[in-house]
């Protein structure tokens, strides 16, 4: 079952599936935001959003209305 990017829980890791090429920048994609990569959400901001993620050891934080557009499955522990 393929959740989205914006469903992860502090701590939780999961491997990007997918990633709408439309809908998200340019630059996340060159940061490492691509199918295959592992991803673990670090820390939420206050009100939810932005979100701090690590992708394959770089820091960055986004949108959760770009995270909508990036399909994940996560890792089972």
């Amino acid at each position: 079952m393929s959740q989205t990017l914006n469903t992860l829980k502090r701590g939780e890791r999961a491997i990007i599936i997918d990633v709408s090429s439309e809908e998200i920048p340019l630059k996340l994609l060159e940061m490492g935001c691509l199918p295959g990569n592992s991803v673990e959400l670090v820390q939420v901001a206050p009100f939810a959003d932005p979100m701090y993620l690590n992708i394959n050891g770089s820091h960055l934080a986004i949108r959760k209305e770009t995270a909508i557009h990036i399909i994940i499955e996560k890792e089972i522990i």
